[in-house]
C-alpha cells in the first residue's frame, strides 16, 4: 500500500491481490480521509485494488468533497466544479496504475459526490455502491447509465437524509438506465456491519453479471 500525493487528490493506493475484480474508488464523508474506508473495502471486495482521496474541501477543518451551505443543501456549484475534479483524478489514476473503470463505494458526502460523478461523467465510473446518499443536483444531466449497477442503502431513521430524497435519487437513476437497488435498513445516518454485509452481497452478484 502506498499514500501517494504526486497525482491531483492525495491518497491512498492498495493494489489488488486477486484478479478479476474492479478496483474500488472508496469516498470518505465528512470529517473523514483517504484511510477512513480501507477496512470498508477490504471486507466488501477482498483483494480487489483500492484507491482512496482525502476530499479537498475543509469545513470547520474537516475534510468533505465539496461545499454545503447548510447541512442538506448543497453549493451546486461547487459539487459540478469537484465533480469534475474527482472525474479527471480518476482518470490519472487509472493511467497511473494501469486500472480500468472503479466502482464508486461511498458514504454520505463521498457517495453524494460518487452520484454527482454518475450523472455529470458517467463513463469515469463503473457502477457505484452509495451508502446514505441523496441527490446531488436540482436540475441534473440527463446521463446513460444503461446497464450500470448502482447500490443505494438508506437509513430508515436517518436524520439528515430524507426518505423521499433517496427515493428520488433512485428513481433518478433508473431514468438514466442504470440498474439500481435501493435498499432500506433499520437504523440512522452512520454505518454498520449490515450496510458491509449488504454492500459486500450485492458486488459479488453484480460481478456475476458482468
Amino acid at each position: 500500500m502506498s499514500t501517494a500525493t504526486a497525482l491531483s487528490y492525495v491518497h491512498r493506493f492498495e493494489p489488488a491481490s486477486l484478479a478479476g475484480q474492479p478496483a474500488l474508488l472508496l469516498l470518505h464523508g465528512t470529517g473523514g480521509d483517504e484511510h477512513d474506508l480501507l477496512a470498508l473495502g477490504r471486507a466488501v471486495a477482498p483483494g480487489a485494488a483500492l484507491i482512496s482521496p482525502r476530499g479537498q474541501v475543509l469545513e470547520n477543518g474537516m475534510p468533505r468533497f465539496f461545499r454545503r451551505l447548510t447541512e442538506g443543501v448543497f453549493d451546486e456549484a461547487d459539487v459540478r466544479r469537484r465533480a469534475h475534479d474527482l472525474a479527471d483524478f480518476v482518470l490519472q489514476v487509472r493511467e497511473a496504475y494501469g486500472l480500468s473503470a472503479p466502482i464508486a463505494v461511498g458514504f454520505s458526502n463521498g457517495a453524494n459526490i460518487a452520484a454527482a460523478i454518475l450523472l455529470l461523467r458517467p463513463d469515469v465510473l463503473a457502477g457505484a455502491a452509495l451508502l446514505r446518499a441523496m441527490v446531488p443536483l436540482a436540475d441534473p444531466p440527463k446521463a446513460d447509465l444503461i446497464g450500470k449497477p448502482v447500490l443505494i442503502l438508506s437509513g430508515a431513521g436517518d436524520p439528515i437524509v430524507p426518505a423521499d430524497n433517496a427515493r428520488r435519487l433512485a428513481t433518478l437513476f433508473k431514468a438514466s438506465g442504470a440498474n439500481v437497488e435501493h435498499q432500506v435498513m433499520a437504523g440512522g445516518h452512520g454505518l454498520s456491519q449490515e450496510d458491509v454485509s449488504r454492500a459486500a452481497t450485492w458486488l459479488r452478484k453484480s460481478l456475476v453479471k458482468r
